[in-house]
């Protein structure tokens, strides 16, 4: 595994690139003037090269877009903030670290902490004089915001409860060991928001193993599943390990790659894919091809046009075999064919569940992943409390929700009476359709939002149960997602029924994914408001009460019927 072969020339290198190409080559291994804009006291934004080179530090420039119009009248600059995302393997956190994150979010963010779909924290409201601070007080509680965001390999995702079982418990240890492995090693992190002492600006004195001075063309991200549970959405990830046990035993994983959920409104050419499986290799084996396939993508991967530079189109411009023969001549061994799987669901299941540890493990539900109080629903208030006494730790999956894990016998009574106090388990009497739905952040904070998506989805379900109730379907389990835009940050793509923000108000309508989220969905109709949604959906609900075969899922009816075409390889995703 090791350095990487040097003969190797670097393509994409050799030729047209695009600007933030320039700026990561220029940046002194993500350090460019970061330090010096941060402490610039005019303005609370930072340049855009500077922004570009923070995502890979863990965070994002905004401004409250409430707000713009009265700023503007006001003469007065944007209401610039920065969200600021932390992360952790599996998503697997201490009491310590909860009570960390609630206290930095009243101190410097919104008085909310956000979970995200890929297993991690958001901050909203961080401003730039808060940045340094807020970072340090992460650190300390071994938690991290490097590569958190940017040009390399995200937070490596995995089932959230390792205590389920033992292979569980591997699959989350192996999860760990990857991530550890790929990421950056550049020191300017720690030089910048932790004051370690700087080394020489030398390109030569530091470099980068794995990712090189330029590092990837765009983001990478790699999640691992165990199956019959698909919670991860392994399909949408660009390099995906679905465990393979026989026995109880962990035998390997199947290697799948190719997967990617952003796309660009008006543009055939940019398309949601799923990944293929292209082999099976052994635990030990997986770090290796974790190296060697994002060394495939750091070499092979268009530097010139953003859009084009995730790694399923470096795969399907040049085809899957080419792919994988590239891979085993990096590997020098070859990976063993595929093995039988199967997944039954790609959500979460809700209430209490005994791990393999003799412990206790609670499944709430997290409308959105936002943490906040609102009303009689104390549930910031309640997490807290419960982290000020829990001898166990939280768990964020991949749906935005939350485990209360490894409760110990002696602690799950005490725990019981503040869930009940302070109302956290109301999740639990949503619809079936509530519960299965997830939402990107959008407005007001996003700059890349075009319609609302966590502040309307809860209000438009609001009005969609009502059609449910009425055919008997409250309780019937469908993936419904939104996004303010087409980048696909909860993975709409794969959703039974989705929408995707195109301008305020408005949104393309998608249906036909699957449940178990091996499956793209297919436009429906698009650039429609909440009047045409619900005229859509009532017929179409009704019907699927009334036909649909035992068992089969609305995802699938949609197909059957007609509504949509089966769409299993992106590339005929607009077809």
């Amino acid at each position: 595994m090791g350095n990487l072969e040097k003969e190797k020339p670097y393509p994409p290198h050799d030729r047209a690139h695009s600007d933030v190409e320039d700026i990561k080559r220029n940046s002194n291994y993500l350090r460019g003037s970061l330090e010096e804009t941060l402490k610039d006291p005019i303005t609370g934004s930072i340049p855009e090269d500077d922004n570009r080179l923070m995502k890979h530090h863990g965070s994002y420039m905004q401004d409250d877009r409430d707000l713009r119009t009265e700023r503007n009248k006001q003469k007065l600059e944007p209401a610039y903030q920065f969200m600021l995302r932390v992360r952790a393997s599996g998503g697997v956190v201490t009491p310590e670290q909860w009570l960390m994150m609630d206290s930095i979010s009243h101190k410097y963010g919104n008085d909310t902490i956000r979970l995200t779909t890929r297993q991690s924290f958001q901050l909203h409201g961080v401003l730039k004089w808060n940045l340094k601070n807020t970072i340090r007080e992460v650190n300390e509680s071994l938690l991290s915001t490097l590569a958190a965001c940017g040009d390399v390999n995200r937070n490596v995702m995995c089932n959230p409860n390792p205590y389920q079982s033992d292979v569980h418990a591997q699959v989350y240890e192996w999860a760990c060991k990857v991530s550890d492995h790929l990421d950056p090693k550049t020191r300017a992190y720690h030089e910048i928001w932790l004051d370690e002492e700087k080394i020489i600006d030398s390109n030569d004195v530091e470099p980068e193993p794995i990712y090189g001075a330029v590092y990837l063309p765009r983001k990478f991200k790699i999640g691992i599943a165990v199956p019959p549970s698909n919670d991860v959405d392994v399909f949408s990830q660009d390099l995906g390990f679905i465990a393979v046990v026989e026995n109880d035993v962990l035998l390997g994983f199947n290697v799948s790659v190719g997967g990617g959920m952003g796309m660009t409104h008006g543009d055939d050419k940019t398309y949601p894919q799923v990944s293929k499986v292209i082999g099976f290799c052994t635990p030990e084996q997986m770090i290796d091809v974790a190296e060697k396939t994002v060394t495939i993508q750091r070499d092979y991967g268009d530097r010139a046009v953003r859009k084009h530079a995730r790694f399923k189109y470096t795969i399907d411009d040049r085809g899957l075999q080419w792919f994988v023969d590239e891979l085993h001549e990096r590997l020098g061994w070859q990976l063993q064919s595929a093995r039988p799987f199967h997944f039954d669901h790609n959500g979460d299941r809700y209430g209490w569940v005994k791990g393999s540890n003799g412990r206790s493990h609670l499944t709430l539900f997290i409308q959105n992943g936002r943490i906040m109080d609102d009303g009689d629903y104390q549930l910031m208030t309640g997490l807290r409390e419960i982290a000020k006494i829990h001898d166990g730790d939280f768990r964020l999956t991949a749906n935005q929700n939350l485990i209360i894990g490894n409760v110990s016998n002696r602690k799950k009574k005490k725990i019981e009476e503040l869930i009940e106090r302070h109302q956290l388990t109301a999740g639990a009497h949503y619809s079936a359709l509530r519960r299965n739905s997830m939402a990107c952040v959008s407005l007001p904070t996003c700059g890349m939002a075009m319609a609302e998506a966590e502040r309307y989805l809860p209000e438009l379900i609001d009005k969609i149960e009502p059609i449910l109730e009425e055919a008997g379907l409250r309780d019937e389990d469908i993936v419904i997602r939104m996004t303010g835009c087409p980048n696909g940050c909860a993975r709409p793509a794969l959703a039974e029924i989705s929408f995707i923000g195109k301008a305020p108000g408005k949104y393309n309508m998608y249906l036909g994914g699957s449940f178990t989220g091996h499956r793209l969905n297919k436009l429906y109709k698009e650039n429609i408001g909440e009047e045409e949604i619900l005229n859509s959906l009532r017929p179409m609900v009704n019907q699927y009460a009334k036909e649909r075969i035992a068992g089969e899922h609305f995802g699938d009816f949609v197909i059957r019927a007609g509504y949509v075409a089966e769409v299993l390889d992106g590339m005929q995703f607009h077809a």
